[in-house]
């Protein structure tokens, strides 16, 4: 399992080298592939070339570029990926990209981005996040691409429907951090957990949450950094600023990182 890269490819491909990767073995990535790093269009040629030697999940980073390249967004300050846009291979490239899946389970494990829904279960992940990229990776994608961003749904009601329900799936597997106590998410707060608004708590630790009978392994809370828990590995230790690209081994939960420089 390997953190967010966000266009650093240098540090992956020195942590790919102390990991020797068997033809046996898999690389599940988790998300957040592109973007503020300085090589967003080679690591997404990069990933992309290893074909099933890798899996990889969609980040609320790779959703950015996607509505970037529609012209549905504007770029913002620090962004990276005018080489993508540019490149000769784009149109192929934001094709796979917009194939990948938006949570993998396998056995007991469950990859989401960011977090899911206190009240979802791991089959219920999987389901909702097949009926997110079923539509992302269907002729109407722009339709959803136009209306994506946006703070609610923040509740989950299975009563949802239409591209309200599509955000609300987005939102869970891609930018949840914090929630209420009762699985409200909250979009405020993208630090350390000790400067956290009061009343707020990380996702996973709200009470009662289903998968917590699984191992969730999840990115994106980069000030977080490593999380290692029986049943949470959370892999984004901040490679994009300066401090470490890091993989978890699942067989034994042996931790790989190399140090990186911040551009």
């Amino acid at each position: 399992m390997i953190g967010d890269i966000q266009g650093c490819l240098e540090p992956l491909k020195r942590l790919l080298d102390i990991l020797s990767v068997g033809s046996d073995d898999q690389l599940w990535f988790t998300g957040d592939l592109v973007n503020r790093g300085p090589h967003s269009l080679e690591v997404l040629r990069f990933v992309k070339g290893l074909g099933a030697g890798a899996r990889t999940i969609l980040g609320n980073h790779d959703l950015h570029l996607l509505c970037i390249a529609e012209e549905l967004a504007q770029p913002q300050k620090g962004d990276t990926l005018d080489t993508i846009l540019e490149a000769a291979d784009r149109d192929e490239l934001l094709s796979w990209l917009r194939s990948q899946p938006l949570a993998i389970r396998e056995d007991d494990y469950l990859m989401v981005h960011a977090g899911v829904f206190p009240s979802w279960s791991a089959e219920q992940t999987v389901r909702l996040a097949q009926e997110a990229q079923i539509f992302l990776s269907g002729p109407h994608y722009r339709d959803f691409l136009a209306v994506m961003y946006g703070n609610k749904p923040n509740a989950w009601d299975e009563a949802l429907t239409g591209l309200d329900r599509l955000r609300g799936i987005i939102n869970a597997l891609t930018r949840i951090r914090l929630c209420s106590p009762n699985g409200i998410m909250n979009f405020s707060h993208k630090g350390e957990l000790a400067d956290a608004p009061p009343g707020l708590i990380p996702w996973f630790e709200v009470p009662d949450r289903i998968t917590a009978k699984n191992t969730v392994i999840f990115g994106h809370w980069s000030a977080m950094g490593l999380v290692l828990r029986p049943n949470l590995i959370g892999v984004d230790t901040g490679c994009l600023w300066g401090r470490t690209l890091t993989a978890v081994r699942l067989e034994d939960r042996k931790v790989f990182s190399v140090p990186c420089s911040p551009d």
